[in-house]
């Protein structure tokens, strides 16, 4: 049979890669182990980019990025070759506008039938004093587009007065329990210099381009681990749920340097409300870089074609030396026992991985 013919093969071509391994004063004691097909791997990094956000939806991957104060969008049928599919341009912002310059950290959510994308933008900078929350919704079920820009999000401690609003990057959202909640980075006051120590907030959502109350700080980087050299900050913060629980990952310390790492926050029960800080449970760091992986950070979260695996996607600094050139990593992770996710370390670039289940023929 094809099969037998084929196990016959593959043992001969093991046999004769034993004598080979025997070669040149070997032992021959070492077992010789075939990697995976090349097919069936992908090494990191997959690109240059940085606040990496994969989606994945109706059996599509979804990659979110902004270029040249753009937004766009990239589509593919696997999650290992969506950060290098072409992407099309979504939403660029008018020339004037509260949004018309420095646009950071696009994310993509499909909720209730429709795509919203999050952002930051500003009017100026550097220092980068004006940045504030955005939201774009689709015209249907297309993430490529038409999108209609819906405004500033309100991210202060006076909702419905006007004023009050406050300096906000890296708006994510979630559904937990029927509600929306948006969870973001900011600054207790607006200020005059850009290195402003960064905390998180929470507020809940009457629809997902409306805020329906006002801020409340969810955390602080005031454990030793989020305690940076030069400036204490909490950033990027995205949800991960996996059965009743409810994580929330953000990145800390400082973005330039090579130790930015991840933290995590985790909900208490089902039944607790979000909006009290003392709901969540703080710990970390649970993701960090090593002697060959820099600045890991800004990561996002999703599953294998077929399921079965999660995937962290994030970012790394290229080289040791201060500043934000990046680029973008993923690698799977696991769970405790106890319902905790497993990050495991920063795998070295070059080392070949398995491609996500379901990918390979």
């Amino acid at each position: 049979m094809l099969s037998d013919s084929l196990s016959l093969l593959q043992a001969a071509g093991l046999i004769l890669l034993s004598l080979v391994g025997c070669g040149g004063g070997g032992s021959g004691t070492t077992p010789i182990v075939e990697p995976p097909p090349a097919q069936c791997t992908f090494t990191n990094p997959l690109g240059v980019g940085a606040d990496p956000w994969v989606v994945k939806q109706g059996g599509s991957y979804y990659y979110i990025q902004s270029i040249s104060n753009g937004i766009w969008v990239a589509k593919s049928n696997t999650l290992s070759g969506v950060i290098a599919a072409p992407p099309a341009k979504v939403w660029a912002p008018a020339d004037t506008g509260w949004n018309r310059t420095n646009v950071w950290a696009p994310e993509l959510h499909f909720i209730n039938g429709r795509w919203y994308i999050y952002y930051a933008a500003g009017v100026s900078g550097p220092p980068f004093l004006t940045q504030h929350a955005g939201v774009l919704q689709s015209a249907g079920t297309d993430a490529l587009g038409p999108y209609t820009d819906k405004g500033m999000l309100y991210t202060g401690d006076s909702l419905g007065t006007g004023t009050g609003n406050r300096w906000a990057i890296d708006l994510t959202v979630s559904q937990l329990g029927g509600q929306i909640y948006a969870v973001w980075s900011g600054w207790a006051n607006n200020a005059s210099t850009d290195k402003t120590p960064q905390q998180l907030y929470i507020a809940r959502m009457d629809t997902p381009t409306s805020i329906a109350t006002n801020r409340v700080l969810l955390t602080a980087p005031t454990a030793s681990w989020e305690r940076g050299t030069e400036l204490d900050l909490d950033e990027g913060p995205e949800f991960i749920q996996h059965g009743a629980d409810v994580f929330i990952e953000y990145s800390t310390r400082e973005s330039w340097l090579k130790d930015y790492q991840l933290g995590q926050l985790h909900l208490q029960s089902a039944a607790a409300d979000p909006m009290n800080a003392a709901s969540w449970t703080k710990t970390g760091p649970v993701f960090s870089g090593n002697a060959a992986v820099f600045g890991v950070g800004h990561a996002s979260f999703t599953t294998s074609p077929d399921g079965s695996e999660d995937w962290i996607v994030y970012h790394s600094k290229i080289s040791t030396t201060p500043g934000w050139d990046r680029d973008i990593r993923m690698q799977k992770f696991t769970w405790s026992a106890s319902g905790e996710p497993v990050f495991g370390s920063a795998v070295v670039a070059g080392t070949k991985l398995g491609r996500p289940s379901g990918e390979c023929p």
